[in-house]
């Protein structure tokens, strides 16, 4: 009663007590701004996927050789996400995502003036560095700034924005490419310049936001969130299957065209858009726990399905149904939100985004081999690995919290420290 009362009556204790910070008046909020950067990274993004296959082939006389070059070359700045906590020597988080939306959208901008291996190996990597930190500071920033109770379906309208960003975009491409007539050079500089546009306004509009709590700047490994480095890794496993042979088996086994595969995008998109805020609301009513147990218990039906599935419609809606699932990943942000360390927020971001992009350097070489096999392999081991995520979130509390981050083996948690020792 003590303690309450002494928050209640410091503004001090206060701003430490809640992990947001403090409300902007005005269009100038935290949530503001978090959902203008969340549109302005889906332009560049989308824009560089959606037109990288027809350039590289047309344009750089790519063979499969450097396309899986250039792919393991985009995924090593995930991998090695864990370094924005070094930049954090020098920068505030705030000001990192600013630079990092810089990054991809130049890197999306000058993609076009080098129709080269190396140039797109070059720009590629650019990009790619801008896009893997930005997400790593926008999810220990949308942590920090939201409030736990709001978390869930703030995170759903960032998912929801960024899907509609992507919508706008594919229809940018196909009225440059179909009634403008614009070459690739022009269309990714379009791309490019609108995500640098918007990381500038949003530099000088927006006030610089204190921290709550001042975020640590090293890296933080912790025994007590051993459970959730887990879910990250299985996470990013199951999501390469998804990624690089779901699309593949539609195109492969049922012949999809290139403008079926775009519809199917879009149509993910436009989903995405309306589900995603209505998930995020169902994981604050539901909890995390439950969340996450329908979402695996789903995903093993899925890969199943996969595995055997005979009709090029039900593909279609299995590719669908497997992108819906890719929200209730919300829960697992939120879950950490709930027992993590407020200073630990911006360290953990990266080294699970590195953890999670750990699956992305192996599984598509080793399961691309298994795939001239036998493809359905490839999703009954999806299936597999779905399972395992699913024994895991079982282990995820009703009531996440500091000191109760797991049902059994809490022993491997260890206590929590006190802020003292932090």
């Amino acid at each position: 009663m003590m303690r309450e009362a002494n928050i209640a009556n410091s503004p001090i204790l206060r701003e430490m007590h809640n992990p947001e910070p403090a409300k902007t008046a005005g269009w100038r909020r935290p949530e503001i701004l978090l959902l203008m950067m969340a549109a302005a990274s889906p332009v560049s993004f989308s824009a560089w996927q959606a037109l990288l296959n027809n350039f590289a082939i047309e344009r750089a006389s790519f063979t499969g050789a450097e396309m899986g070059m250039l792919q393991s070359l985009r995924e090593v700045p995930g991998f090695i996400s864990f370094a924005v906590v070094f930049l954090l020597l020098f920068m505030r988080e705030q000001g990192v995502a600013y630079v990092s939306l810089l990054f991809l959208g130049i890197g999306t901008a000058i993609t076009g003036f080098f129709p080269s291996v190396l140039g797109l190996y070059v720009t590629t990597v650019v990009m790619s560095l801008g896009f893997h930190y930005y997400e790593t500071v926008q999810t220990s920033l949308s942590l920090q700034w939201i409030d736990k109770k709001r978390a869930p379906e703030m995170l759903g309208r960032l998912i929801s924005i960024g899907a509609f960003a992507s919508i706008a975009t594919y229809g940018m491409i196909w009225l440059s490419f179909d009634l403008a007539g614009l070459d690739y050079r022009w269309v990714y500089l379009l791309a490019g310049g609108v995500s640098v546009g918007i990381a500038v306004f949003a530099w000088l509009a927006f006030p610089h936001y204190p921290e709550a709590v001042r975020q640590h700047r090293h890296m933080v490994l912790r025994r007590r969130y051993w459970l959730y480095y887990l879910l990250v890794f299985m996470s990013g496993a199951r999501r390469q299957i998804f990624v690089v042979f779901a699309g593949f088996l539609m195109v492969e086994k049922f012949g999809y065209t290139v403008e079926q595969i775009t519809l199917l995008f879009l149509l993910n998109s436009v989903i995405n858009t309306v589900a995603a805020p209505r998930i995020g609301r169902l994981i604050g009513r539901v909890g995390e726990r439950n969340a996450l147990v329908f979402e695996y218990a789903g995903l093993i039906l899925v890969f199943i399905l996969y595995a055997f599935v005979g009709n090029a419609w039900l593909a279609a809606g299995l590719y669908v149904v497997d992108h819906l699932f890719f929200a209730l990943a919300i829960a697992i942000k939120t879950y950490f939100q709930k027992i993590a360390d407020p200073a630990d927020i911006a360290s953990t971001a990266g080294v699970g985004f590195t953890i999670n992009h750990i699956a992305a350097v192996a599984i598509p070489v080793v399961f691309g081999l298994i795939w001239l096999v036998s493809p359905a392999a490839v999703f009954l081991a999806g299936a597999a690995m779905a399972a395992v995520s699913l024994v895991l979130s079982l282990n995820v509390p009703r009531i996440p919290a500091p000191g109760n981050e797991v049902i059994v083996l809490r022993r491997l948690s260890g206590p929590v420290p006190s802020p003292a020792a932090e």
